[in-house]
């Protein structure tokens, strides 16, 4: 098996060629897959930052997490009635223009959680606390958004939102009473997070403000089971928060073509893959022929030669691989705290590998064929 490393080595110029063109490959199919995922992320956040429910209640035309359709606010004692329910509170989401210290005016996403448990906050806080919250005209701004689009250009420079900052929020006073950290939005814009009854004191007045109703079920509850009770005896839409997420993928798989677009990068990331690579390791074999002719001359079997054949595409995949996961993470660095979304679950490290070694075994195959078939009569001839 060494003989057949070095035989593979030695031909440095195919060598370098067949690595190249799994690296590019390796390295389109995982940055474009990456930028996916962040944006999926991003899609979701929001629910994946409310972790405390493990039931969702909304209007049942809902299509999308931001696809608001309002209930009224005696709507949730109703929920509040259905038997398997511990506690429902309600949860408000919009946008909002936000008016800074400078006049202008920058669109924020509003959150208003219940006034009495604070249920539906930040996730992370990283200065102030929750219980501020319960200050007059107290908010809670997100760090990305505090940093860049509230921040204030000065002739000192920029200077972002910080706690104790009086901003204006729909022409009404908001006090800046804490930073927290969340899920980028997918819009990007800054998240403010204040109570229920404020943040319906902020926006304009209407007959129906109730975005979601929030629960989580008894203990030895079943989730879903408790969903379908609700929509039964109420008529609402009732999800689990994997639920949610997925009617959220579902409306941006069906309605944009952000899944299509990434998709055919990633394919062709593994089209051309495969035919720099195959192409070139299909001729490192062709050019081998009398090296794998003699062994069969000398008494070695298919299986040997396969085995061969098998361990050089092996070997060029680990390291092709490796090259291009160490790219698409430079990059992923590089652009770490800008606008573009990337994320490298260790699930993608599986599927960017399984999708080289299935280049590599698909080249390995057609060379395989050659191989098979060779006549070892070959060494013999002038």
């Amino acid at each position: 098996m060494m003989f057949a490393l070095k035989m593979l080595i030695g031909d440095k110029v195919k060598y370098i060629s067949i690595i190249l063109g799994l690296c590019f490959a390796s390295f389109i199919i995982t940055q474009q897959a990456a930028i996916l995922i962040g944006i999926v992320d991003r899609t979701v956040g929001f629910i994946t930052d409310t972790s405390q429910p493990d039931i969702w209640i909304m209007d049942p035309t809902v299509q999308f997490i931001d696809d608001i359709k309002p209930l009224k606010d005696t709507d949730l004692y109703r929920v509040r009635g259905i038997d398997g329910i511990e506690w429902a509170v309600p949860l408000y989401k919009g946008l909002i223009q936000a008016r800074l210290q400078n006049g202008t005016f920058q669109t924020c996403v509003l959150i208003g959680i219940d006034d009495a448990t604070l249920i539906g906050g930040p996730p992370i806080m990283l200065q102030g606390n929750l219980k501020s919250l319960r200050m007059s005209d107290a908010v809670i701004v997100d760090q990305v958004g505090a940093q860049t689009k509230l921040a204030v250009e000065t002739a000192q420079g920029v200077i972002p939102l910080q706690v104790g900052t009086i901003m204006e929020l729909n022409d009404h006073r908001a006090y800046v009473s804490g930073i927290c950290q969340v899920s980028r939005t997918f819009q990007s814009q800054p998240v403010i997070y204040t109570t229920y009854d404020r943040a319906t004191l902020f926006v304009p007045a209407q007959r129906k403000l109730l975005s979601f109703i929030i629960a989580h079920t008894k203990k030895g509850e079943d989730p879903e089971k408790v969903c379908r009770r609700i929509r039964m005896q109420t008529g609402f839409a009732a999800y689990t928060p994997k639920q949610v997420k997925m009617l959220t993928l579902s409306y941006y798989i069906k309605y944009t073509g952000i899944f299509v677009n990434f998709g055919v990068a990633i394919l062709l990331g593994f089209i051309i893959g495969t035919a720099i690579a195959g192409q070139t390791l299909y001729n490192f074999t062709i050019d081998n022929l009398p090296y794998f002719a003699v062994f069969k001359a000398m008494g070695a079997d298919n299986i040997m030669l396969v085995k061969i054949v098998l361990l050089q595409a092996f070997f060029v995949s680990i390291i092709g691989w490796g090259i291009g996961m160490g790219a698409a993470g430079l990059f992923g660095y590089l652009t770490k705290g800008t606008e573009l979304s990337f994320s490298m679950p260790l699930y993608l490290y599986f599927i960017s590998l399984f999708s080289i070694l299935s280049i590599s075994l698909f080249a390995a195959f057609i060379c395989m064929r050659k191989v098979v078939k060779l006549d070892p009569a070959i060494v013999f001839k002038s």
